[in-house]
């Protein structure tokens, strides 16, 4: 990417973001009309309204609580040279390239931490509530997640001393990626086979949103498929298959908890069961029959 280009993308970064966002989300839509995996069950107005309503409310969350955001943070940490990428003698690409790679390991890193952790999985299940998946489960989050993980990634730029460059195209990478590997598209199989050899697909992801907790516990890429397979948290399809298999988790499966206002309350509310540490239902039944 050439200089002059990468300049245009850091100064004019809101409309940047904005139109990538709206092509990506149109595009995945309009696939899912065209070719879909799964049939749809609720009204997709219900469903829509409230998972959008609940972006617009994560992003104004995220601009009062934050006075800089990813790109600022990392035209600062570049100013002031701390970081490692401000502090070693590489080619621009290499930081560039790199730091897109280590911000993406991070985002695999927090997911599993979101999964084996109570207190963070009550938030991150808000996410897998969603009773049905397409293109914008990929953008429903509890707010406090969101500024966790926004948290977390500020710390992630600063100590990479990420360029801003990589780091707006991350964050855009990252969005669209999210869109896509939630939507409800039926890719051709050789497609997905040859796609998800290093991004994750709509059918890899999609195993990660399976009621089943050893499949809800698994999957967790969001960008790149490299780290479940590295890492051993790669489950290749569902048991049920995909056409068959229940999506969401046990506890919220009324039509009701798909509105913003139960949403803001589903960390609060039941047990933290189905986290990846959760030993299951099974597991007090089989202690007790080994005691006996």
């Amino acid at each position: 990417m050439s200089l002059v280009m990468g300049e245009f993308l850091l100064n004019h970064e809101p409309l940047v973001r904005g139109v990538a966002f709206l092509v990506v989300l149109a595009l995945m839509a309009a696939a899912e009309v065209a070719s879909p995996r799964r049939r749809r069950e609720i009204p997709r107005l219900l469903r829509w309204t409230n998972n959008l309503a609940l972006v617009v409310l994560d992003t104004a969350i995220l601009r009062l609580a934050f006075p800089v955001l990813g790109v600022g943070l990392a035209v600062t940490a570049q100013a002031r040279g701390f970081g490692l990428f401000n502090m070693v003698d590489v080619p621009a690409w290499v930081a560039v390239l790199a730091s897109i790679v280590l911000l993406d390991l991070v985002v695999y890193l927090q997911h599993v931490l979101f999964h084996a952790v109570p207190a963070l999985w009550r938030l991150h299940r808000v996410h897998h509530a969603d009773l049905e998946i397409d293109v914008t489960t990929g953008l429903r989050f509890h707010p406090i997640e969101i500024l966790l993980s926004m948290a977390i990634k500020l710390a992630a730029v600063a100590a990479l001393g990420a360029p801003p460059l990589a780091v707006l195209l991350f964050e855009v990478i990252l969005n669209g990626m999210a869109m896509f590997n939630h939507s409800n598209v039926k890719l051709p199989e050789p497609v997905d086979r040859a796609l998800r050899l290093v991004l994750v697909t709509p059918d890899m992801h999609r195993v990660h949103h399976s009621i089943r907790r050893e499949e809800t516990n698994s999957n967790y890429g969001f960008n790149l498929s490299w780290w479940d397979r590295l890492l051993g948290t790669y489950r290749p399809q569902p048991a049920a298959g995909h056409e068959g298999m229940t999506i969401g988790i046990e506890l919220f499966r009324e039509p009701r908890e798909l509105w913003l206002d139960r949403m803001l309350t589903q960390p609060f509310r039941g047990p933290a069961s189905g986290h990846a540490l959760d030993p299951g239902p099974g597991a007090a039944r089989g202690a007790a029959r080994e005691g006996g």
